[in-house]
């Protein structure tokens, strides 16, 4: 029995819990003293959300309340990628977050030359913004995991489809 097992490295988020997270933070928003009046939004598109509030001071609140949410929901706090602070209409200030999802071809090479380099009884293939991972044994695949989670990655990974 010569199969082989495998392995997909890939970069997402549960988007369901993304909402969650920013209903929590809105929810907050209105009931918290400081930032009751503010008259802030929190909107989310396809792959931006868009923060629109009172001041600067109000606008660093509602991030750190966003990132509590989000840790508390098990997203990582690297699929924010945060652009400029805008001016809005009057003293109102704006901020728009991207959502970092998939691995750059970049990057995906990255990966492929860590497995490559140092585990040799496994091969990393890059697929669309995924790496997948095969190997013979289900212990190397475990390497490869353990090897993948010890680098310190600009883009969350997380590791699906294990058979």
């Amino acid at each position: 029995m010569a199969s082989s097992f495998s392995f997909d490295i890939v970069s997402d988020f549960d988007r369901q819990e993304l909402v969650n997270a920013l209903d929590q933070t809105r929810r907050d928003v209105i009931s918290r003293y400081d930032l009751k009046d503010t008259k802030t939004s929190i909107e989310l598109a396809d792959s931006t959300i868009t923060i629109e509030t009172a001041s600067d001071m109000t606008l660093d609140a509602v991030k750190d309340l966003l990132y509590q949410k989000a840790a508390k929901r098990n997203l990582s706090l690297k699929i924010f990628e945060f652009g400029d602070v805008e001016a809005a209409s009057g003293t109102r200030v704006r901020q728009t977050i991207t959502l970092k999802k998939g691995i750059e071809q970049e990057m995906g090479k990255q990966i492929t030359k860590l497995i490559r380099d140092n585990l040799k009884k496994v091969t990393a293939a890059i697929q669309g913004d995924a790496v997948r991972v095969t190997g013979k044994s289900k212990d190397d695949l475990q390497q490869a995991m353990q090897l993948v989670k010890q680098e310190d990655w600009p883009v969350a990974v997380q590791f699906t489809n294990y058979r």
